[in-house]
């Protein structure tokens, strides 16, 4: 990944949707700055507020208050300029089926006033980038999944914007499709391209972005790089262990036995702890387990992620 510059190219101050008859705000008071020439993550769970902040600042959505600037333009004031200067790649396939993959590249050039010429080569080019040539006088009907989410990233890149939107971009992709488009992500950012993201994908996230903002409830709960957020748990090491029996005590056994144990939380069918500096842990652990009468079925141990930075932060897990 490129590094960003000190340069703000996204910025809201205040920003906020009340969707009529709704009890909360979907995206309440929003102060976000999004540098030039980085992709920057907002990770949450569905109903986060991730999309509804998207759409704002793609002009889809009207705020109920506040303000957004993207690449110097207020979308709310001046939002046919504004999507002049943005692409968006949404999670539903927006190709167009009456169109050829050629034809869906093309017309989007002439669309946003590019001339004959030049939006022939430029078609032509992205679809060799994109490894799609040999599909050009196909029907979008033919495309697989991961190819029409290239084909929709090509489109929405044809004008050369300032900020690519990608909403939940991956969703609903094979493996193999999401690590492909994960590249292709890459080497557009490493181009210059500013890429803001909304995923529910930790890995995504954690892979791509420079930065990310965790949502939930339409607020911003943490925002970092994501090894700044998973420093922030305060732990090197997280420990799944499981054995029969009153996790509550088993908790306290482990507790006290083990200084270096920072948390500790009952999940399905055991216990999470979270451990700093963690020489030796695992045998000490089954030993405490022991010790105190319980029989350890499994034990293993991970690094945390940003699902265990979501999960001290709002007590859910990331994917509910």
């Amino acid at each position: 990944m490129t590094s960003p510059t000190s340069h703000s190219i996204i910025r809201t101050e205040g920003l906020s949707k009340t969707y009529p008859g709704a009890d909360a705000p979907a995206v309440n008071s929003l102060d976000l700055t999004v540098e030039q020439g980085e992709i920057f993550g907002l990770l949450g769970p569905n109903g986060a507020g991730k999309t509804t902040t998207a759409g704002m600042l793609t002009t889809r959505v009207i705020p109920t208050s506040g303000r957004a600037i993207v690449a110097g333009v207020d979308v709310v004031t001046h939002p046919a300029k504004a999507k002049q200067s943005i692409g968006v790649v949404s999670q539903t396939n927006t190709l167009d089926r009456q169109l050829n993959v050629w034809e869906n590249l093309y017309f989007h050039g002439r669309l946003f006033g590019m001339g004959a010429a030049e939006s022939r080569a430029t078609a032509d080019q992205l679809l060799e980038q994109f490894q799609l040539a040999k599909w050009a006088k196909a029907s979008v009907y033919a495309l697989s999944g991961g190819m029409a989410q290239r084909l929709m990233v090509a489109r929405s890149i044809f004008h050369r914007p300032a900020v690519l939107f990608m909403d939940e971009p991956t969703a609903g992709l094979d493996p193999q499709s999401r690590l492909a488009l994960w590249d292709i992500l890459r080497t557009l950012n490493a181009a210059g391209q500013t890429i803001l993201l909304t995923t529910h994908y930790m890995e995504e996230a954690d892979q791509l972005c420079h930065r990310v903002a965790i949502m939930d409830h339409g607020r911003i709960l943490a925002l970092d790089t994501p090894a700044g957020l998973k420093r922030s748990v305060g732990a090197d090491s997280i420990v799944l262990i499981k054995a029969e029996g009153d996790h509550d005590a088993l908790a306290a056994a482990l507790s006290a036995a083990l200084p270096d144990v920072t948390k500790i939380r009952t999940v399905d069918q055991g216990l999470e702890m979270h451990v700093r500096a963690a020489d030796r842990i695992l045998a000490r652990a089954i030993a405490a387990a022991e010790a105190a009468g319980f029989d350890v079925a499994d034990i293993s141990l991970t690094e945390p992620t940003l699902e265990t930075v979501f999960i001290n932060l709002t007590g859910k897990e990331l994917r509910d």
